[in-house]
């Protein structure tokens, strides 16, 4: 299973879901350690601002970011649950849950997938830079763009709750 986390509520969801797996999504310059019950060879850093656009003096995501994400998830054999978080839980660990959603089910409907994100998670808005560029990778002609944009920006939260994010 996928859970999806703020960074305050890191520690917490590794423990109580039995993580094996951890995808860090967060600014470069934050020091997230590996929990303990995480193998540093299954903790996957990936350091970058919640940007749309570049910005001088900030980091954006870039494909680079969505391969390493890929690779990672493509080698994860879902024996333990994998938690992926980020500052917030809302912008950048809700559009990594929904790329390794996509990415995992390629017969699956990107609207379906969209859909089944914000009844899980009310405060999701989803980086759009990290989607478009994921769409594009995955080959999923726009179709992964679109329906992030239909479910809109998600209600306003300084935190996202904690969710689980079905993968099949």
């Amino acid at each position: 299973m996928l859970y999806v986390c703020s960074l305050s509520r890191l520690t917490e969801t590794v423990s109580k879901v039995g993580a094996g797996h951890l995808v860090t999504l967060i600014n470069s310059d934050m020091d997230v350690p590996t929990p303990p019950q995480i193998s540093p060879d299954q903790h996957l850093f990936l350091g970058f601002n919640d940007i749309l656009a570049p910005i001088d003096g900030l980091t954006p995501p870039t494909e680079a970011h969505v391969d390493r994400l890929l690779a990672f998830i493509g080698n994860w054999d879902r024996t333990a649950p994998l938690v992926i978080h980020c500052w917030a839980g809302i912008s950048r660990s809700t559009a990594g849950a929904y790329i390794t959603a996509c990415a995992l089910n390629p017969e699956f409907s990107e609207r379906d997938l969209a859909q089944e994100l914000r009844r899980r998670a009310p405060s999701a808005t989803p980086n759009g830079r990290l989607v478009s560029m994921a769409d594009k990778v995955l080959g999923r002609e726009g179709r992964m763009i679109d329906a992030i944009r239909e479910i809109g920006r998600g209600a306003t939260a300084f935190e996202g709750t904690p969710f689980e994010m079905p993968l099949d």
